[in-house]
């Protein structure tokens, strides 16, 4: 069963996701806060698996209580996704580096909400291809490059940086398999071990990573460059 938090200052927000979700036999909604102090102290609590958390709430918003939960070791099997109002919203590039395991728009089609809360819960592909490639074009228009991200560049195999490029097409670990012709499984442990080697909370962090350190660029669909 994953368990999830709802975080929005809009109570209607929140009854509406939370009446969707909970008509998933595998998905719980554990509890509902309306700012990010609220959200805080919820998290602490319950240590759910997710937490739908809007980025743009007065007092303590989205962002703040976001670096909260990713510098507590406590809290380090909590998967957070933002939520927001816009597809691209200048945040997002904060989110994501900032340790987001993705981002999903309010008004996503229901079956993409529950799609998105289980992909966060297993930590695999959050954002769909084309909102990924979307999303991290603007962002590398706007980053450097990242000489650490480079240099721990150096420590993955050819294999491990192949599997890297494809996650930052935002493909999940099922069509990478039929992409690379092996088992999800084996998708799994690259991924696993691209993501220690890195150092990287989650995939989101992967796809910062591979367009950060110029592994992959604006544009790029076939092969990593080397």
């Amino acid at each position: 069963m994953t368990s999830v938090v709802l975080v929005d200052d809009q109570a209607l927000v929140r009854i509406g996701i939370a009446t969707l979700l909970d008509l998933e036999d595998d998905i719980e909604v554990v509890g509902q806060a309306g700012n990010g102090e609220e959200a805080l102290e919820l998290i602490a609590r319950l240590r759910p698996d997710v937490v739908l958390m809007d980025i743009r709430m007065p007092g303590l918003d989205g962002l703040a209580a976001l670096a909260r939960i990713v510098a507590d070791p406590r809290l380090g099997g909590v998967h957070v996704v933002m939520l927001t109002t816009f597809a691209i919203d200048e945040y997002i590039f904060e989110a994501i580096r900032a340790g987001a395991a993705g981002f999903l728009v309010k008004n996503s089609e229901p079956e993409e909400l529950i799609r998105g809360v289980r992909a966060a819960a297993d930590g695999d592909a959050l954002l769909s291809p084309a909102v990924t490639r979307r999303l991290m074009s603007e962002y590398a228009t706007r980053a450097k490059l990242a000489p650490a991200t480079l240099r721990q560049l150096d420590q993955l195999t050819d294999r491990e940086r192949e599997v890297l490029a494809l996650v930052a097409t935002g493909l999940s670990n099922t069509e990478l398999a039929e992409r690379l012709f092996v088992s999800p499984l084996t998708v799994k442990t690259h991924v696993s071990r691209i993501m220690t080697k890195l150092y990287a909370r989650d995939r989101a962090q992967l796809v910062v990573a591979a367009y950060e350190s110029g592994l992959v660029s604006p544009g790029w669909s076939d092969s990593p460059r080397r």
